[in-house]
């Protein structure tokens, strides 16, 4: 009996000696990030009681109460602004009312339906808003960018004009805006943006599904509820922004004796020219405008090493969605759970918060919790962080952002988002070694991901970042079927109703992928350099800009 007693002791002695081990209690702490802690967050956060999280409503409330309350009983710090855990943020909501038909008038009128045929926003958060017999201008892909010697403006003047323009980027010449990889020219935001630098009344960007990487039913459902933006910041302006289905499109050409597919081919070569469509367009829209307000979340981990704990590595996931629709699906459900996109990246923050508290000791830099709100609006609430930063942007080591978990299974790749971009690639690949994976880069280039999500906004002052995907080379499963999957959720769950949560997801994929996002900030949080961008990168003078602003005297 007593040499029991003294084996359970030894038993006992050892594990304790292990758990207070750095390298064990580091293991300890990944181990924590289990299935039923990541599923249990994502149940709740995309239930229907929520409301699909959208800015502003009382789905958006609960889910900020559920965030700071997670992160206060993991105990960690708040770090939102007064002491809080929320930076509040105020919004402006837009209802845009569309009118049934538009009609283009010229030689021959063309008149299309809305929500079938196109989708148009108020470009201004006011009442009413009208344009009169606007004349039309194809401006092609509607990009200016001198590095390219690229212009598509060219010397026409496009006041008070509307303007026709073609989605993403120039494709065809591998050494313009780096050949089928999206540039942030190609997104929709910048073509709006300039169309309301050079004084147009209006844009309309042409939908298909292959230039957009999503189809046109993503329009009808992300632009047709309300929308909201950040106060006005005294930016240009358009009067109408919009959709035109590629169908629409081609009538429209066809109706001045155009062909869409010539203009477009035209539009590939830097000589293009604008193109005046004999043809003008009124339209009115009415708006319902409302203020509202919503919030970040944010909790920090204090470093530990006194001479890098000022400088901080930022987890990062947009905790809202859609919310409810004013049109039901075909099966009466009208809630954007946002299951996928995203309570299970917000859920997978949660669980990389909880882990880092079980570490035996601190890392040496500080580790801070962003839970960003308004994504689905532009990434408004990661705008709003990067526009007024509660820590300085040069002391942000760099940004791990989690939008969307895999649920279909491990894989033997892991997909990073902008790899070539910074010294962050080298992290991962070594991290994934560990877990016997490969780093592949990004499988869609032309649809432009890096740009669509919110380590955008803080790329944008110079914070470099990891962004991964759901890899798709699937453990078990025939090659192709995990391309299959993803492809498929695109098409029919993306910013539908049907992104619900199932307990049939299979997440070991995602719990790897999160283990692997943890080591990765873990890392950058104890390395001597801090990352940087590669030389040359579009964000490598904003990130010496920052760093700079930070030193003595500066």
């Amino acid at each position: 009996m007593l040499k029991f007693f003294v084996c359970c002791f030894v038993a006992v002695s050892a594990t304790v000696a292990l758990a207070q081990s750095p390298d064990a209690g580091v293991e300890l702490s990944v181990a924590s990030i289990d299935e039923a802690v990541v599923r249990g967050h994502i149940r709740f956060l995309a239930d229907d009681l929520l409301e699909g999280r959208g800015p502003g409503s009382r789905g958006d409330a609960l889910t900020q109460l559920y965030l700071a309350t997670q992160f206060q009983s993991m105990g960690l710090q708040p770090a939102g602004v007064e002491g809080g855990w929320t930076q509040p943020f105020p919004l402006i909501g837009v209802q845009t009312h569309c009118p049934p038909s538009i009609t283009f008038r010229g030689q021959q009128s063309v008149t299309f339906q809305y929500y079938d045929d196109y989708i148009a926003t108020t470009g201004r958060p006011q009442a009413q808003v009208e344009v009169t017999d606007a004349p039309l201008v194809f401006v092609g892909y509607g990009i200016q960018a001198p590095e390219y010697d690229w212009d598509d403006y060219k010397d026409v003047d496009v006041r008070g004009k509307i303007l026709i323009m073609m989605n993403n980027d120039p494709a065809d010449d591998p050494q313009l805006f780096e050949g089928k990889r999206r540039l942030y020219y190609g997104r929709w935001d910048y073509k709006y943006a300039m169309a309301a630098k050079m004084g147009a009344a209006g844009a309309f960007i042409i939908h298909t599904e292959a230039s957009a990487g999503y189809p046109y039913q993503v329009v009808q459902t992300s632009w047709s509820g309300e929308e909201s933006e950040l106060a006005d910041e005294g930016q240009p302006r358009t009067n109408v922004r919009g959709w035109l289905t590629e169908d629409a499109a081609k009538k429209l050409m066809s109706s001045v004796n155009l062909d869409l597919d010539d203009l477009r081919a035209q539009a590939q070569k830097s000589s293009f020219r604008p193109v005046e469509l004999p043809t003008k367009l009124s339209v009115e829209l009415t708006a319902e405008v409302r203020e509202n307000n919503t919030a970040n979340v944010l909790a920090m981990l204090e470093g530990s090493d006194p001479e890098r704990e000022d400088e901080y590595v930022i987890f990062m996931a947009h905790h809202d969605h859609i919310g409810i629709a004013s049109q039901r699906s075909e099966d009466g459900d009208n809630i954007y759970n946002g299951a996928i996109d995203n309570a299970s990246g917000t859920a997978a923050l949660l669980a990389i918060a909880r882990a880092c508290t079980q570490l035996p000791q601190r890392p040496r830099r500080s580790i801070l919790f962003v839970a960003v709100g308004a994504e689905e609006q532009g990434l408004l609430g990661s705008k709003f962080f990067a526009a007024n930063p509660t820590v300085p942007p040069g002391k942000m080591a760099a940004v791990v952002n989690i939008d969307g978990v895999n649920r279909i299974g491990r894989t033997h790749d892991v997909n990073m988002i902008g790899m070539g971009k910074s010294s962050l690639d080298e992290i991962v690949k070594q991290v994934a070694q560990l877990q016997n994976r490969i780093v592949t880069p990004d499988h869609f280039p032309d649809r432009g991901y890096y740009y669509r999500s919110d380590q955008f906004s803080l790329a944008k002052i110079g914070v470099p970042g990891i962004y991964l995907h759901s890899g798709v080379n699937v453990i078990g499963k025939p090659e192709g079927w995990g391309k299959q999957q993803l492809d498929r959720w695109v098409k029919e769950d993306y910013h539908q109703p049907s992104d619900e949560y199932a307990e049939d997801w299979d997440l070991s994929g995602a719990i790897e992928d999160i283990r692997l996002l943890y080591r990765a900030g873990l890392r950058i949080a104890d390395d001597d350099a801090m990352p940087s961008w590669n030389p040359g990168d579009e964000f490598e003078a904003a990130r010496k800009q920052a760093i700079a602003e930070t030193q003595p005297g500066s």
